[in-house]
């Protein structure tokens, strides 16, 4: 690829209308084309007009190029995964930097870096009594054996529950409520099967066992669902089954699916709750004649009153999961919500913060002051740390 051609499939990236393939080819391609001046790297959308400007830009990466004939493309079936640092400033262009090199404009972190860490895998578990399990200081084993299940803790750390021998209680299971803090994540298997992925400053609330004509759930906060495949018999029928629904229930709507793989972002402080549906079939409903059924890929979104549905890419939505932040035209106000989640920080705002929009990929498992500097080199933004205080200035 030439850096003619690296340029325009970024700039096409930028504004969304890269395919799956150009997608693929423009992040193999990534490390190949770092801009390495002391200009911090910034290329404006109107400075490309100026051909010096252009040819300069050409000769630093034709140089990295030769200094890197032979590399690795680095395109992986996870496509974010490619990208451990790389920030964009969509308003004023490309901002491409190279992440061993660093700026004397931007300021210093070292002496704080070792005060924030990423989060972790943390949660409470509630019981139906009342209870509370820190699930990640227990031990793994058998956490709780009362009612209709058995509640353990894998050596992964994974919270499984499996069908007990009580069946006096089947019909009136008790509730769980599992809390994730400010830094923390967790993973639950729920008695159906069903696989649960809970982001930071999320609660579930489930039943021990499901019966009845209906698995309800219901969330606050973000959380990626692999729903299993129940069979119960329908009514009015000889020796048919069909399957059991799961109902994700949210302030704002109802999500009801068979079997399928989606995620909802219900957090209170928000004022849209977003469903995304990866595969599968999901009907949402925020009254009782109001529903809107997704097709994969789709994302149905409620803000006040009314669904709205839009084409997303769902691995972005996703890649929390996966230990990611993906920002695509992102504020930096829609930004530090989620750092203020993960590094369980407070943030507080200087002066007129700009509306400008951001975009990159970085992997959740690294310290904050390395996301704060990629930020930073894009000259729009600068950060202060006090404490877990994050002082965000324009």
């Amino acid at each position: 690829m030439t850096p003619e051609e690296f340029i325009k499939l970024y700039e096409k990236y930028i504004a969304g209308r890269c395919s799956p393939d150009e997608e693929k080819l423009l992040l193999s391609n990534k490390d190949a084309f770092k801009i390495i001046d002391d200009d911090r790297g910034a290329v404006h959308n109107e400075h490309l007009k100026d051909e010096a400007v252009k040819d300069r830009v050409f000769q630093q990466i034709e140089q990295t190029i030769a200094e890197q004939k032979i590399h690795k493309p680095l395109f992986s079936r996870q496509w974010w995964a490619v990208a451990a640092i790389l920030l964009i400033s969509i308003s004023v262009g490309i901002v491409l930097f190279n992440k061993n090199r660093q700026s004397s404009n931007v300021t210093s972190f070292a002496s704080k870096s070792g005060q924030i860490k990423p989060g972790t895998d943390k949660a409470v578990l509630i019981l139906a009594d009342g209870s509370r399990i820190q699930l990640d200081d227990a031990k793994s084993g058998v956490l709780s054996a009362e009612g209709n299940a058995l509640i353990k803790k894998t050596t992964d750390g994974t919270l499984v529950y499996e069908s007990g021998t009580n069946t006096k209680e089947a019909l009136i299971p008790s509730l769980n409520t599992i809390a994730i803090p400010r830094g923390g994540k967790y993973q639950v298997k729920l008695p159906d099967g069903t696989w649960v992925w809970l982001n930071s400053e999320s609660t579930l609330t489930y039943p021990e066992v499901f019966s009845g004509k209906e698995r309800l759930v219901e969330l606050k906060g973000e959380a990626y669902f692999e729903v299993a495949k129940v069979m119960i018999k329908d009514e009015g029928t000889k020796n048919k089954e069909r399957r059991m629904p799961f109902i994700v229930k949210t302030n704002a709507m109802n999500v009801e699916v068979l079997g399928t793989h989606f995620n909802v972002s219900a957090y209170a402080g928000n004022a849209a709750t977003k469903t995304t549906l990866l595969e599968g079939v999901v009907k949402l409903l925020d009254g009782p004649d109001r529903a809107v059924v997704l097709k994969p890929g789709e994302q149905g979104t409620v803000l006040f009153k009314g669904i709205s549905v839009a084409k997303v890419k769902v691995k972005e939505v996703v890649a929390w999961k996966d230990g990611y932040f993906v920002f695509r035209e992102n504020t930096i106000q829609e930004i530090m919500e989620q750092i203020e989640r993960w590094y369980d920080v407070e943030i507080e705002y200087r002066g007129k913060i700009n509306e400008h929009v951001f975009g990159g990929v970085y992997s959740k498992n690294k310290e904050l002051p390395e996301l704060l500097k990629g930020l930073e080199l894009t000259g729009l933004v600068h950060f202060k740390i006090e404490g877990r205080r994050i002082i965000v200035m324009s």
